[in-house]
């Protein structure tokens, strides 16, 4: 029982140090995704026996559902919090970084993987899939404000933007990595370059998209047209966004389209059907809260399973190469995905620089292993671990003082 009240406090502590962890955060240059990765560390240092285990192995589907609850929740947040109405002059950065930069880094990653670290074609594909996409759960220092600020930068627009739309892009080289490892294993059927092309891309994209921009336009005329004519059925809950995050993600996954998608884009579909509106900052506010309460769980989750064994397959091939997709493969194919553009160098610089990895990887990786048998599991999450935390420690100490330093280069 002893046991069970100091868990409570524990949990009672992480959620209540959190309401001033931003301010912190930009007081000190130091991302707090830092202080509660080290906060889990300590836990699990001294309390191993209190705390919940931290093993991805232990715990395959909870870990599946635990990432992919935070990463749609921070899909709707980001979506919520963007001032740019689509256009794909308007969002070519972004487009260019989900296409250009996120094929160049799963292609890379994947060579890599399977050259320098002996992995098998299905998991090296994994490893390219898993890495790849941008996450927008631990990238709130590099990205845009609240509603209510109304100002975006270029920088700092299109690496959240980014965050959105690769999170469910990155999908269908997931399903590719799981097809290849089935074919391995001899579990595949029927065509597979038919049913990855047709099924795993075009459809269920298709279906995410539409099914999020169906949703979006529903709630907004809901929410800012009928309750507005009809007084009595007002409402300015906040939770709303997170009702509305469950239900399109729900009914996405039904009917087998992806739901990542479509809650970005039911998040920017009801934003943009009433841009002005100040329910918004309402919605966002609470999308926000949640999030923060869960990712501060969530890392100190993962500090747990840093100390409990999950790096312990680690190599140097396998550092090594997790200091090259940081450093190069992310910085490359972005630089790359940018040629031609009019932005200063300097934001062509920081959003190449700032390809966070985080809780996306965690999902992808989850998800995977438990649609397919892959080779080298251990050794995977060994490697997304690694990346996960120097992400976390480089941009976590970078973030803070580039994007202030960006900002005041824009004022001169």
């Amino acid at each position: 029982m002893d046991e069970y009240f100091l868990l409570l406090a524990l949990i009672g502590f992480t959620a209540f140090s959190m309401a001033w962890m931003p301010a912190i955060s930009k007081v000190t240059g130091i991302s707090y995704s830092i202080i509660y990765l080290v906060a889990g560390v300590l836990f699990y240092k001294f309390f191993p026996d209190v705390l919940p285990t931290p093993d991805v192995h232990v715990y395959p589907v909870q870990s599946v559902r635990i990432a992919e609850l935070i990463v749609i929740i921070s899909l709707m947040g980001t979506g919520i919090k963007l001032n740019r109405a689509f256009s794909f002059r308007s969002w070519q950065t972004p487009l260019r970084l989900i296409s250009i930069a996120m094929l160049l880094s799963i292609g890379l990653a994947a060579l890599f993987g399977y050259t320098l670290l002996g992995l098998s074609l299905a998991s090296a594909l994994l490893l390219g899939a898993a890495l790849a996409p941008t996450d927008p759960v631990l990238a709130s220092d590099v990205q845009v404000g609240p509603p209510k600020e109304r100002i975006e930068s270029e920088t700092k627009f299109s690496l959240t933007s980014e965050a959105g739309l690769n999170d469910g892009m990155a999908f269908p080289f997931t399903w590719l990595a799981i097809i290849v490892a089935q074919i391995a294993n001899g579990t595949s059927s029927g065509n597979p370059v038919l049913s990855w092309a047709g099924y795993y891309f075009l459809y269920k994209i298709i279906l995410g998209l539409a099914i999020g921009y169906a949703f979006g336009r529903i709630v907004g005329y809901l929410v800012f047209n009928l309750t507005e004519r009809y007084a009595s059925i007002k409402t300015r809950d906040g939770f709303l966004a997170i009702s509305l995050t469950l239900i399109v993600y729900g009914v996405t996954e039904l009917v087998h389209g992806y739901g990542f998608i479509a809650v970005f884009v039911s998040s920017i579909t009801l934003r943009h059907f009433d841009k002005q509106h100040d329910y918004h900052d309402n919605m966002h506010s609470f999308v926000d809260q949640t999030e923060r309460l869960l990712v501060a769980v969530v890392l100190i989750l993962f500090g747990g399973a840093l100390v409990s064994g999950i790096l312990e397959p680690l190599t140097w091939g396998m550092a090594f190469f997790a200091i090259i997709f940081v450093f190069i493969i992310r910085p490359v194919a972005a630089i790359c995905s940018l040629y031609g553009t009019k932005m200063h160098i300097k934001e062509r610089l920081a959003i190449s620089f700032f390809g966070i990895r985080g809780i996306g990887s965690i999902f992808y990786l989850a998800f995977a292993f438990g649609e397919a048998n892959f080779e080298g599991k251990d050794e995977l999450w060994a490697i997304v671990a690694f990346t996960i935390l120097l992400s976390i420690i480089i941009h976590g100490l970078t973030a803070t003082p580039v994007m202030k330093h960006l900002e005041n280069g824009a004022r001169e």
